[in-house]
């Protein structure tokens, strides 16, 4: 072989150009690498008396001087302004020598940092913990739960990076439950593409028992929990199988690579993720029957979340803005129709009967006709100010003026189903709006969708204009109940009660049901 000389810096054979440009990409990529930010958290908790987590973040990599850290005001899937940062004490920077960086704390959930361009740094503080809800991190001598965004800060501009989270837990525990990816060789080390994956996978650790997992085509399913209590668990995880099956059949496709349903310990409330749920309820209902019908419920809204809401959603719901509400008038069908969808996966699972499903409806009802706030706030103006009114509607000191969109969103749900079914002979029902959904705007476009757009959807799908029905969603128009559930041979009737001034109302087949509407019936129950 030749040796390629280069006489000078003006003229390069093209064999030693290619080799020089192929050297100068590499150099610049390496470097270019080696100075993108990184963030490393390490979590101890040497302060358990005192409820309280050690956060360390070893970061650097930064092409400016001035970096901004901040902490988010709340978490994906709670739409209230939780204001985590004032659970944060002792904060201090110091660079890789030791020494202490200027920080300026510039509001009460962001600090800024000063240091040298490229170099590292250590930034450590405390987060102390008071209460036990699914929404807010905690620590005691017995576990402890770590809502992300309540404990970790990012950088302005930089939450799309990678990052990783090492726990130091108590030597007494055995095990960390997360759907955040282990590192390779670590047991106790965790990683996620970016902050939203972050902010979107809670972990819980202590001594925590899993019960057998299942699959359901060939994806895996967990089950971890904090002292779970004493219940027929063979039976309780059949039927959550049962559960995902229903809700996978919905959409027919499954998206990740594993699932884990976290149970955090008593209490009440469930926060969906990408991959996995964590949930807090009395065990003591498993005991029973209806008791654990009632869990069923509970966990198949939680887990249809992962489609709706998680990724088929509305446009505002993501990328998420985690210093400021995040407002959609679109709550309704990320929250209200997926209660219609766990009345309905419970009853296609074959957990519950027809008259547990019509009862569900009824409570709706009942609810809804006995709250004079359904005069006064719209759907969309119930999804728009949940964070203001709560997620039930503000009941407080201006009681009687606001809806909740559990209560009426499933009602509407139930009304577009029927609509669609009826429209289209039976052929398509709310089921193909949300595979349509998901198909079209998560799969293809990777994208929400907008308020105009999901009526789109489901007139598409029934064929026919639904501007009528989505009055029930625009304005206060009341409900006329009847005019779908004749679609299905049922009728709403009101019993008298002397006993209550509330109205009272439940659902009855009519008389001389024909053929069309038995069909309808039928296809809606699920027995198509």
């Amino acid at each position: 072989m030749r040796n390629i000389h280069c006489k000078n810096a003006f003229y390069l054979p093209r064999s030693c150009l290619l080799i020089f440009t192929l050297s100068l990409f590499c150099y610049i990529t390496t470097v270019a690498q080696n100075t993108k930010p990184v963030f490393h958290y390490t979590v101890s908790m040497p302060g358990i008396a005192s409820h309280s987590f050690h956060v360390v973040l070893n970061s650097g990599g930064f092409s400016q001087d001035s970096i901004y850290f901040k902490l988010p005001q709340w978490m994906p899937g709670y739409y209230q302004l939780m204001n985590y940062a004032k659970s944060l004490e002792n904060f201090s920077a110091k660079d890789k020598s030791g020494k202490n960086i200027a920080v300026q704390k510039i509001n009460e959930d962001t600090w800024l940092i000063s240091t040298a361009k490229k170099s590292s740094f250590v930034l450590s503080y405390d987060i102390k913990t008071s209460r036990q809800f699914v929404a807010n991190s905690f620590i005691d001598s017995s576990h402890a739960y770590i809502v992300p965004g309540a404990l970790f800060l990012y950088a302005d501009g930089f939450i799309k990076r990678p990052v990783t989270v090492k726990i130091i837990q108590n030597s007494n525990w055995n095990r960390v439950a997360t759907g955040l990816e282990t590192v390779k060789g670590s047991s106790n080390e965790f990683s996620a593409t970016d902050f939203d994956v972050l902010y979107d996978s809670p972990l819980l650790i202590g001594n925590l028992e899993e019960l057998p997992s299942f699959r359901v085509n060939g994806i895996e399913h967990r089950y971890i929990g904090y002292k779970m209590g004493s219940f027929d668990r063979v039976a309780f995880m059949n039927k959550l199988k049962k559960i995902v099956e229903a809700s996978v059949a919905v959409i027919g496709d499954i998206p990740y690579n594993q699932y884990t349903f976290i149970y955090i310990g008593k209490g009440g409330g469930g926060i969906e993720h990408l991959n996995n749920t964590t949930v807090s309820f009395d065990d003591k209902g498993l005991n029973s029957e209806a008791g654990t019908n009632r869990v069923m419920n509970f966990l198949a809204h939680e887990y249809f979340h992962h489609y709706n809401v998680k990724r088929i959603r509305p446009l505002e719901l993501g990328p998420f803005d985690y210093q400021k509400e995040n407002r959609t008038n679109l709550l309704w069908v990320s929250e209200g129709i997926s209660v219609y969808y766990e009345y309905m996966i419970t009853k296609r699972a074959g957990i519950c009967t027809e008259h547990a499903l019509f009862n569900n409806f009824e409570n709706n009802i009942n609810n809804i006709e006995n709250n004079p706030g359904r005069l006064q706030q719209s759907l969309i103006q119930a999804s728009y100010e949940t964070w203001s009114d709560g997620p039930f509607g503000n009941q407080g000191k201006d009681s009687g003026k606001a809806i909740s969109y559990y209560e009426k969103g499933p009602l509407v749900g139930l009304m577009l189903d029927l609509a669609i079914l009826h429209s289209t002979h039976n052929q398509r029902s709310l089921d193909d709006v949300m595979r349509l959904l998901y198909q079209q705007y998560y799969k293809k476009w990777q994208r929400g969708f907008t308020d105009a757009e999901f009526q789109q959807a489901c007139e598409n799908v029934a064929g026919t204009s639904l501007t009528a029905l989505f009055e029930y969603v625009y304005t206060t128009r009341e409900l006329d109940y009847d005019s779908y559930l004749q679609y299905a041979g049922l009728k709403l009737e009101r019993i008298n009660d002397p006993a209550s001034p509330d109205k009272k109302f439940v659902i009855k087949q009519t008389d001389n049901i024909s053929s069309e509407q038995s069909a309808t019936l039928q296809a809606w129950l699920g027995k198509r």
